[in-house]
């Protein structure tokens, strides 16, 4: 049976950015979690060992598995900062073309540093990665 890797752990979010080697890293990776708290509304929680997630959904696919998630999220990598978005979201095109230098995959949005995107566009895609998969995965009672 699959066991999901990323699980919501215990460990300490300023301890994991402070381990960040390098200062710029460590600085953006302080900026953005104010700035994902911020947004969000949801505490930041060390997901694995290098995500730091805000909020969770528990989603089930068509094949039957399921798991939980992070909302959003973002870890601060040795090459670049990994964002984490809603997979499967159509809106997230738009938001991307005027987000600023960044590349991007199914999942993970890639940037160097915050200063090469405007972050009230990075707000936009949190705010709607949040309301997409809330209304895809609604809570149930």
């Amino acid at each position: 049976m699959y066991e999901q890797k990323t699980k919501e752990t215990d460990a300490d979010v300023i301890e994991f950015i402070e381990s960040v080697d390098h200062p710029k890293k460590k600085q953006d990776a302080y900026k953005l979690l104010e700035l994902f708290e911020e947004t969000s509304g949801y505490p930041a929680k060390m997901w694995g060992p290098s995500i730091i997630g805000f909020g969770s959904y528990h989603y089930v696919y068509a094949s039957g598995h399921s798991g939980d998630a992070p909302l959003v999220g973002f870890s601060p990598r040795k090459a670049k900062i990994s964002l984490y978005f809603a997979t499967g979201d159509p809106d997230r095109g738009p938001l991307l073309a005027r987000l600023g230098k960044h590349t991007s995959g199914k999942a993970c949005v890639y940037i160097n540093k915050t200063e090469d995107v405007d972050l009230d566009v990075l707000k936009e895609l949190i705010t709607q990665s949040i309301a997409f998969l809330q209304e895809l995965y609604p809570e149930k009672a």
